[in-house]
């Protein structure tokens, strides 16, 4: 019988935790007007035929806060790297200096920053759905365990702790939002 059920939370949580993983990914590729290596990763180079993230045709530094470097160690791939830094839509002009790549990061102007705040909006809204379909899951198996004889109290304890966690994981979604819009709005 389902008197021995057990919803694997642990599970669920992990999962959870990867779509809050995977937002904080999307937000760190947003531009805020600061340096940042992480705005790189987004950037696939065609190096030797195959997609290559660029971390690992050179090396990504932050030498100073308006400022990002990437030395390029194959001499054949530089200009290869700087077409695709030029192409990847980041709105960074590069600038060649032997093997280095150097990236100026422009101020951002007031309309950028609107439409920034507008994409992490819509990765945070990704993110939640992301959560919700989670929750969706976790009370499928609670249903199904239901009509193999699964307690009432037992699935009201079972439904309240999904929720619980659906709860804290879309509050972690909307502050980790708020925190990244903050910055961008940041002059």
């Amino acid at each position: 019988m389902a008197d021995d059920f057990e919803l694997d939370t642990d599970d669920l949580e992990r999962r959870m935790d990867g779509a809050i993983s995977a937002l904080r990914t999307e937000l760190a590729s947003l531009r805020t007007g600061r340096a940042s290596a992480s705005m790189l990763e987004p950037v696939m180079v065609d190096a030797y035929g195959t997609p290559t993230p660029i971390n690992q045709v050179g090396t990504v530094n932050v030498p100073e806060p308006r400022m990002v470097t990437v030395n390029v160690w194959d001499k054949g791939l530089v200009n290869v790297v700087e077409k695709a830094i030029r192409n990847s839509g980041l709105g960074i002009n590069p600038q060649m200096n032997g093997t280095i790549i150097m990236l100026p990061i422009p101020e951002l102007n007031e309309e950028r920053r609107r439409d920034l705040t507008k994409v992490a909006a819509d990765y945070a809204e990704r993110a939640r759905v992301s959560v919700r379909n989670l929750r969706r899951d976790g009370m499928d198996q609670i249903k199904k365990a239901k009509s193999d004889g699964l307690s009432e109290d037992d699935q009201k304890f079972w439904e309240a702790t999904v929720q619980e966690l659906t709860d804290k994981y879309v509050k972690t979604v909307d502050e980790t939002l708020e925190t990244k819009q903050a910055e961008i709005m940041q002059v």
